[in-house]
């Protein structure tokens, strides 16, 4: 009886070590399978979180929706530089209009309480300045601000010249040269070049506006009536108005006129780039050097792609690629000489003085005073 129960207790101990053994076992597969199962979520939580981060980067990177530009340059440098820009930014749709500086500052003030331009391409410096003061344009701190001399900015950075633009004699190199054109400015009011100037429709040009403008500035601000003086006599020689500069061209190419006044760039754009056979002559006195800036449109519907464009527009490689395409004189005074063209490199820019806020306060007075009044009357 005794040593049955002893076996049977032997057994009983027996049975519970195993039956400890086997829990002992299953908890450790169990341990291995939660943590097998755990690992596979955690690794994918993991790469949940770089997906997003990426996701996050490729969109801070490749910003898109509209851009709205309305511009005064040329249309075949404009059409190039959007294509760079898209070749960086493809998911950004660019739409431009093509119109003068003064019709695009027109415009901004019609849009004003509802913006539907994003960029002002292409202003003078006293279209941009009324820009400014009538609350159009959006102020701002881009990266190359500092590199750009404080006479060639807005001190609010609503405004930022792109590129300076001598405004000069323009002559047709098939009838006149050098020496035998106009030597200055006084020289146009010589009877011998009646109806032999040809000059682009001031009032829808700001290029005009700033050469008659600054005409008037150097007969004395403070008396106008010199200047509108002035502006008689050239009157009184002057063949024709065209409506725009490609009527300009085209009259001035066939010698239905000799002469000429225009901006340094579009005239070496031509002499270089066409068969227009056109040439400048650099006023002995000095030019009127007028700043062709850019400026973002304030409350613009697409802000963010103005800024970044902004910022293309100014880089310092699409800087210099633009001075030796397009004849640019870039405001930027951290570029490198050796990467710019020989005519650059021998530029000697003379002007004579012009307070830029008097002349962008008087301009739209001066300039309706002289269509009323001069235009046209002197013959």
């Amino acid at each position: 009886m005794n040593r049955r129960f002893c076996d049977l207790k032997k057994k009983h101990w027996l049975f519970g070590l195993l039956f400890a053994f086997v829990l002992l076992v299953l908890a450790a597969c169990n341990g291995n399978d939660s943590k097998d199962e755990t690992n596979p979520s955690e690794e994918g939580t993991t790469s949940t979180e770089t997906t997003t981060t990426e996701e996050e980067a490729t969109t801070e990177e490749s910003p898109s929706g509209k851009l709205v530009i309305y511009t005064g340059r040329d249309e075949g440098l404009v059409q190039g530089v959007i294509e760079r820009f898209n070749e960086k930014y493809p998911d950004i749709e660019v739409e431009y209009l093509t119109m003068g500086a003064q019709q695009i500052l027109e415009r901004l003030r019609a849009e004003k309480a509802n913006p539907q331009g994003d960029f002002w391409w292409g202003g003078t410096q006293s279209a941009l300045i009324v820009g400014a003061n009538e609350d159009l344009l959006h102020s701002w701190e881009p990266s190359f601000a500092n590199a750009i001399n404080n006479e060639h900015k807005d001190a609010e950075g609503r405004w930022f010249g792109e590129m300076l633009l001598p405004e000069v004699i323009m002559i047709n190199s098939d009838v006149l040269t050098k020496e035998t054109g106009p030597q200055d400015w006084d020289d146009l009011l010589d009877p011998k070049w009646k109806d032999q100037i040809l000059i682009r429709g001031v009032l829808a040009s700001g290029t005009m506006r700033t050469i008659y403008s600054s005409m008037i500035v150097r007969q004395g601000a403070d008396t106008p009536e010199k200047g509108y003086d002035w502006l008689m006599k050239l009157d009184a020689n002057t063949k024709e108005y065209t409506q725009d500069p490609n009527q300009l061209y085209l009259k001035l190419t066939r010698q239905e006129g000799t002469v000429s006044l225009w901006n340094l760039q579009d005239i070496l754009l031509k002499k270089h780039t066409t068969d227009y056979p056109f040439d400048y002559i650099y006023p002995k006195s000095g030019a009127p050097i007028l700043v062709d800036g850019v400026a973002v449109v304030n409350n613009a519907p697409n802000l963010k792609n103005a800024e970044l464009f902004t910022e293309f527009l100014f880089e310092q490689g699409l800087v210099t690629e633009l001075a030796n395409e397009y004849y640019q004189i870039p405001t930027r005074t951290d570029i490198d000489l050796n990467a710019m063209p020989d005519w650059y490199k021998e530029l000697n820019l003379t002007t004579f003085d012009i307070d830029w806020e008097v002349m962008s306060a008087q301009e739209a007075e001066w300039m309706e005073y002289w269509d009323t009044n001069i235009k046209g009357r002197a013959k």
